[in-house]
């Protein structure tokens, strides 16, 4: 096989995994007794209903695509176009259902791209954060704060916080096996009656640190 076909078959393995990627936002991986399962997720986008219509049409519906992790939770069908001063991100997945406010999860590296300083941020604090241009099919909105990058977290049922020793919005270190593992500081603690035990933890977070389905995350402190 000549060279330039190798960089042509290499190109469209790259194309694949991006795809991949943006196909599922949460990878979950199983869990042992003694390990919590980990949920890998991509940028990605939650709405609100009144900036669903603007995007994508009077009163449309997000459609299903694949359910998550966490009970009542999916990734849709739809996507959307992120644009910053610099640059953009196309085909950024929604997940539903519609929230109260929209919020844009990025990863780190995509503040460079986008050219926006987001924060590091839990879900749902998004006071003071960054900005951008989502577009959508049939419109476009002009967010002037919502944007972050995820903080890694744990979700938890009471029942699962009893049986770790551990309380909402405390903060552990826990620790990746594998060839390419380490520990992690900074992993807030979130206990709600509608969660289901899982790790997040993003993209290039799970790529440093070798993060694969046989891989097993502990709470080590």
């Amino acid at each position: 096989m000549e060279k330039q076909d190798l960089i042509y078959q290499k190109l469209l393995e790259l194309i694949k995994l991006d795809d991949l990627n943006n196909e599922h936002m949460y990878k979950n991986t199983p869990a042992s007794s003694a390990s919590i399962p980990v949920g890998i997720s991509n940028r990605h986008v939650h709405l609100s209903q009144s900036d669903v219509s603007l995007l994508y049409g009077e009163n449309y519906q997000l459609t299903p695509y694949k359910e998550l992790a966490q009970p009542g939770q999916c990734a849709c069908k739809e996507t959307v176009i992120l644009c910053g001063p610099k640059g953009a991100l196309e085909r950024v997945r929604v997940i539903g259902p519609a929230r109260v406010q929209t919020q844009v999860e990025i990863l780190s590296g995509d503040c460079f791209a986008l050219g926006i300083k987001a924060p590091v941020r839990i879900s749902g604090d998004i006071s003071g954060s960054s900005g951008l241009t989502i577009i959508g099919p049939k419109g476009s909105i002009q967010l002037t704060e919502g944007v972050i990058v995820a903080q890694r977290h744990i979700h938890m049922h009471p029942e699962d916080a009893k049986r770790f020793s551990v309380e909402n919005e405390q903060v552990v270190k826990i620790e990746v096996d594998g060839p390419r593992g380490g520990i992690l500081n900074h992993v807030l603690i979130r206990v709600s009656e509608n969660s289901a035990l899982e790790c997040h933890i993003d993209v290039e977070e799970a790529n440093a640190l070798g993060v694969q389905s046989s891989s097993s995350i502990k709470i080590i402190e």
